[in-house]
């Protein structure tokens, strides 16, 4: 009985939290071959958004923002979610660690 009614309060308190996530909108960036792709991305200002981040290699990449303080390693292949507070009106860097060079972009808050 205590374990039906935890489940219960469980999908209670989850519910909501699901619905918001759904709601979120979604960026896609990819990294391919050192380069980020597209090299700005467009957000909405105050307003919580999610990157969808995919590294098509041929090597590892890291995104990574010293402005927002964010860094998230990526095998080639794989595809991560970063979840973004609301940011203010303004442009942010972020960059591929591991190609500084050629791997630039920026996210801009309108």
């Amino acid at each position: 009985m205590k374990r039906a009614l935890l489940s219960v309060v469980f999908a209670l308190f989850l519910a909501p939290t699901v619905a918001l996530a759904d709601d979120m909108p979604t960026f896609k960036v990819l990294m391919k071959d050192g380069r980020i792709f597209p090299n700005t991305v467009e957000v909405p200002a105050n307003t919580r958004f999610r990157l969808e981040i995919r590294n098509e290699g041929p090597g590892a990449a890291e995104f990574e923002s010293l402005e927002l303080k964010k860094e998230l390693v990526l095998a080639p292949g794989v595809t991560r979610n970063m979840v973004f507070f609301p940011m203010k009106p303004g442009s942010y860097k972020f960059f591929d660690d591991f190609h500084p060079e050629t791997g630039q972009a920026r996210i801009v808050a309108k």
